[in-house]
C-alpha cells in the first residue's frame, strides 16, 4: 500500500513541550510514518525546567498568528504536505494551517475553539483566572499544580500528574487565550478545505467540554472534504498521554490509514 505523504508533523498545545508527545509517537512510526514535533516559537531547544525557571522574553505575549507562520514555515521546508496532529491550541493551529492549504491531512485532539465556537460554561470558570489578571495581555500564565490536575489532567491518577506537571508543563502565553475568548485570529473558511479532518472530544475534558468540539466539528462539517468527529469515554484533556492514550493514537492510526490508503488501481477518496 502506498499513500500520499508519510509525514506527520505534531503540534503541542498550551501549557505543553513537545516532550508532551513522546508517549503518543511510537504508534505513528511503526505505522510508517515520519515524524516530526517542532515547538512553538522561543521554546525550541529549552526544557520544562529552564522555561519554568525563566521564560523566554515575549512569551506572555505571543499570538496565535505567529505561532502558526512559525509552523507554516516549518512545514513549507519538507518534500512533501504531512499530515498535521495538534492538541488543544494546537488543534487550533492545525485547522488554521489547514485553511492555509497546508498539511494532507488534519486531526484536531480536544481543539480549542475556532472563531465562531462559543465556550462553555465549565470552560470559561476555567480560563477566568488567566482573563482576569492584570496585563494578562502580556504576560505568561503558570498552572500549579493543583489547577493542572483539576482542570488539564483530571482523568489522570495523582502520580501521572505529580510527574507530569514537573517535566512538561510550563508558562503559556495570555494573549492566545484573549484571543480565543474574543474570536481574535481564530476565524476559518471550512469550504476552502479540501483534505479529511478529525476532530475528537473528551467527556471529561473540562478546558475543551465536548459541546465545544462538537460545535467545532459541526462548523467543519461545511468543508467539501471528509471531515469525522470521535468522543472519548472517561477522558480529560490529558488524553493524549492519561491512561487509555493508546485508543487515542490507535483510533488517529486507524483513521489515517482509511482516509489516506490508496493502491494503484483505487485512488485516494478526499472527500465523502
Amino acid at each position: 500500500m502506498t499513500r500520499p505523504t508519510n509525514s506527520i508533523v505534531f503540534v503541542h498545545g498550551a501549557w505543553m513541550t513537545a516532550r508532551s508527545w513522546d508517549n503518543f509517537l511510537p504508534p505513528f512510526e511503526a505505522a510508517g510514518y515520519t515524524v516530526h514535533v517542532p515547538t512553538w516559537p522561543g521554546l525550541d531547544g529549552l526544557s520544562a525546567a529552564e522555561i519554568n525557571k525563566a521564560p523566554p522574553a515575549g512569551l506572555g505575549s505571543l499570538r496565535i498568528g505567529q505561532i502558526v507562520d512559525h509552523y507554516a514555515d516549518f512545514i513549507r521546508t519538507l518534500p512533501e504536505p504531512p499530515v498535521l496532529i495538534g492538541h488543544s491550541f494546537g488543534g487550533l493551529i492545525v485547522q488554521l494551517l489547514l485553511d492555509r492549504g497546508l498539511g494532507a491531512a488534519g486531526i484536531a485532539l480536544d481543539p480549542a475553539p475556532i472563531g465562531g465556537v462559543p465556550a462553555g460554561w465549565r470552560a470559561l470558570l476555567s480560563a477566568f483566572p488567566i482573563l482576569a489578571r492584570w496585563n494578562g495581555w502580556n504576560r505568561p500564565y503558570a498552572l500549579d499544580l493543583g489547577e493542572f490536575a483539576a482542570k488539564f489532567a483530571n482523568a489522570a491518577p495523582a502520580g501521572q500528574q505529580a510527574e507530569a506537571h514537573r517535566s512538561v508543563v510550563i508558562p503559556t502565553p495570555g494573549r492566545i487565550f484573549y484571543q480565543a475568548a474574543f474570536m481574535l485570529g481564530t476565524w476559518i473558511s471550512p469550504k476552502r478545505r479540501n483534505v479529511p479532518l478529525l476532530v475528537t472530544g473528551g467527556e471529561r475534558d473540562n478546558l475543551v467540554t465536548p459541546f465545544m468540539s462538537r460545535l467545532t466539528y459541526l462548523q467543519q462539517k461545511r468543508s467539501p472534504a471528509r471531515t469525522d468527529y470521535r468522543l472519548f469515554k472517561g477522558r480529560s484533556h490529558f488524553l493524549t498521554a492519561e491512561p487509555g492514550w493508546e485508543e487515542v493514537a490507535a483510533t488517529s492510526v486507524a483513521w489515517l490509514d482509511t482516509v489516506l490508503g490508496t493502491t494503484a488501481d483505487r485512488p485516494l477518496r478526499a472527500a465523502a
